[in-house]
């Protein structure tokens, strides 16, 4: 066999920055769980008051931005981004204004 190409196991495309976001449809209650759980391991002052990614004020934004600090400090395994089924990710950069999602090549 010749002419392939090695891919990534993860199916992302050489280059490509993945980030985890919360599910839309994930409760209240476990964007809350998932915010807690990532701000015990990630500094999380990007969505305090100040921070670049308080704006808008939601679980779900704010969910996102840690599950994604997580996610990216964590190793960027699929699994990392699992938070009981409440997270996925997307190759898509979910950054808006000043709000930058990190990502790691």
């Amino acid at each position: 066999m010749s002419g392939g190409s090695l891919r990534p196991a993860n199916g992302q495309a050489s280059g490509q920055g993945v980030w985890c976001i919360a599910r839309p449809s994930t409760s209240d209650q476990a964007l809350t769980d998932n915010i807690n759980y990532a701000c015990g391991i990630v500094n999380c002052s990007l969505i305090q008051p100040g921070g670049s990614c308080f704006y808008p004020t939601s679980l779900m934004n704010h969910a996102s931005v840690v599950m994604n600090l997580y996610y990216q400090k964590a190793g960027r395994h699929y699994w990392n981004c699992d938070f009981k089924n409440s997270g996925l990710t997307v190759v898509t950069d979910p950054s808006y204004g000043d709000c930058k999602y990190q990502y790691a090549l």
